[in-house]
């Protein structure tokens, strides 16, 4: 069967959801190892971590749960990689590489080699560590997440989901057609303003204009008394040469 004909001069939209920050709750669940094939235990673990179990899952926020490991030294490897599969590790150091095979490994740190293929599945930037903060990986059957209430999970199970948390559901969505039939919004008209000319002078203009007049007049003043003075002290000067004249003059008549 294929998809069904929509009518013309229909269009529908759908809206993607993003979840929030109030959407998420974490709870906590249980995956027991005994017998698992190690990356089969990781996937699981892996995307209850990532939350991909969730309709509300998104590849850029973290909506994952808990998990807790149990049993780790039990699990399993096939097709002989305790001896092919290499852990690497190195210390920084030239010459500071380290090789450790998968048959060691799982015999001294089997919550290691668990929790190292389980990071190795999520994202390596700052959201795949934030996740990793939700792992615990324990090699026996004992944890101590009890007050937790955590859930036990089996391999290929997934966990089931109830809804968003309660008080927290989202809003139903408006349908097309009721969207269609509301009226679009008028906008507003423009106000229209009247610019003012202004029929007077500032009263600053006129005050400064009239300091400008005062100043030019004084210094027209102050020129013309200088011209005063200069022409005065010519006019003493050459009456007091004349009268020396004179006065020698007289003098030489009467010798």
């Amino acid at each position: 069967m294929g998809r069904p004909a929509v009518p013309a001069g229909i269009f529908v939209s759908m809206k993607t959801y993003s979840p929030k920050p109030r959407d998420i709750e974490r709870r906590w669940y249980v995956l027991d190892a005994s017998g698992a094939v190690l990356g089969r235990l990781a996937t699981e673990a892996a995307s209850i971590l990532r939350g991909k179990h969730k309709p509300i899952f998104a590849p850029h926020m973290d909506t994952g749960d808990h998990v807790i490991v149990v049993n780790a030294k039990d699990v399993q490897l096939t097709g002989g990689k305790e001896q092919t599969k290499i852990a690497y590790r190195h210390s920084g150091y030239p010459g500071g590489l380290t090789e450790t095979r998968y048959g060691k490994l799982l015999a001294e740190r089997p919550a290691y080699a668990v929790e190292k293929a389980i990071k190795g599945m999520l994202p390596h930037n700052r959201l795949g560590r934030q996740m990793a903060r939700k792992l615990r990986v324990y090699a026996g059957a004992d944890h101590r997440h009890q007050a937790q209430q955590p859930t036990l999970l089996r391999l290929g199970e997934v966990p089931r989901w109830d809804g968003l948390p309660a008080g927290r559901a989202a809003e139903p969505e408006e349908p097309v057609a009721a969207r269609r039939s509301k009226p679009e919004p008028k906008a507003p008209a423009a106000k229209r303003t009247t610019a003012k000319r202004a029929t007077t002078k500032p009263a600053g203009t006129a005050s400064s204009a009239k300091r400008t007049t005062a100043k030019s007049t004084a210094k027209r003043t102050t020129s013309k008394s200088t011209a005063n003075r200069t022409t005065a002290k010519r006019t003493t000067t050459s009456k007091s040469s004349a009268a020396k004249k004179t006065t020698g003059r007289t003098a030489k008549k009467e010798s």
